[in-house]
């Protein structure tokens, strides 16, 4: 894949993100996909089904979401993405009583595409002491 192809398929990636369409982000996804969100409690899944319950608890925690792309690195079928998001936690976060609260934190994706273009392999490691500073539980 070019890199140009990787920058679309991510970028398609994060745009149904952006707009909670959960079936539009499972559609850029493999069938087979790893999804693995570390530190998730169920840790890696397998397969669009198994990712959907981490997209709608992700979208119903979190709302008013930008992501701006810091950087990005590439390898012949793989890119790594680092990013900032911004926006609003009107749920529970990773946990957290979010209370409407503003939330910044880093994000940092591998993503793996197969040879048709969709994404494999989604991995996210995500700045948890940043989410934790902003929305201390009392």
């Amino acid at each position: 894949m070019t890199r140009e192809q990787m920058d679309q398929k991510v970028d398609e990636h994060f745009g149904f993100e952006a707009t909670d369409n959960v079936n539009g982000v499972l559609a850029t996804l493999t069938a087979d996909v790893e999804h693995d969100i570390v530190g998730w409690p169920t840790g890696p899944t397998h397969g669009r089904d198994a990712a959907r319950p981490f997209y709608d608890a992700l979208f119903s925690d979190l709302s008013e979401g930008k992501v701006t792309c810091v950087k990005r690195l590439y390898g012949d079928d793989f890119l790594v993405d680092e990013s900032v998001w911004c926006g609003k936690a009107p749920g529970r976060p990773f946990g957290l009583d979010g209370k409407n609260r503003p939330l910044e934190f880093r994000l940092l994706h591998v993503i793996e595409f197969a040879n048709d273009g969709d994404i494999k392999r989604e991995n996210v490691w995500i700045d948890l002491a940043a989410i934790l500073k902003q929305l201390p539980q009392d």
